[in-house]
């Protein structure tokens, strides 16, 4: 039986309701890299071959609490991830300030960036600053949180889940919403510049 003929079979099993629940695994126990263990690359080999892989750049936004401006960081850690259910993840440094201004509100919209973005990108890069000073949006239709104009698309999403990754937090949101913007070519980041 060729590749084909054995999915085609697996997928009739599964259908026809005889296949066993399976267990997940168990989930492997988390802690913290102590002091005097060594990191298995160099972090500074790690970021220079990593740079390698070009990536699309994102602002992910939030409404703010009442009385608060709006949240938002610029993010190069965006990508798809489900189909069904439609679900996205995003990348965050565990030591972000704004992600837990993102987490309280519980709902985000990721902003793709187009390529006359970069100086959006950047002022979205900075921490402390008031990243939404003059900067055009409007709320996305499901969560409130900031379309920033000029993107090349945006997503509406609800927190779904969040799991660790070493020093980050992975984000993963189910998708209300979603759109494209008025831009037409996507900004990319490349070996520590835009492209």
């Amino acid at each position: 039986m060729g590749q084909a003929g054995t999915a085609e079979a697996a997928v009739r099993y599964l259908r026809s309701g005889k296949a066993l629940a399976v267990e997940a695994l168990p989930r492997p126990e988390l802690r913290c890299v102590r002091e005097d263990e060594r990191a298995p690359v160099d972090p500074a080999e790690f970021r220079r071959v990593l740079g390698n892989f070009a990536t699309g750049v994102t602002v992910v936004t939030a409404p703010g609490a009442p009385g608060e401006e709006p949240a938002g960081f610029a993010c190069q850690s965006f990508s798809s991830l489900s189909l069904d259910p439609p679900l996205v993840a995003f990348m965050v440094g565990r030591t972000s300030t704004t992600w837990p201004r993102i987490a309280r509100a519980g709902v985000f919209c990721v902003n793709v960036l187009s390529a006359d973005q970069g100086a959006l990108c950047r002022a979205f890069a900075v921490s402390g600053a008031d990243k939404f000073a003059g900067v055009p949006h409007d709320p996305a239709p499901a969560s409130g949180s900031p379309r920033l104009a000029g993107s090349l698309a945006w997503i509406d999403c609800t927190i779904h889940a969040v799991h660790t990754g070493g020093d980050h937090l992975i984000v993963v949101g189910r998708v209300d919403a979603l759109g494209t913007g008025s831009g037409e070519t996507p900004l990319l980041f490349h070996r520590g510049r835009f492209l």
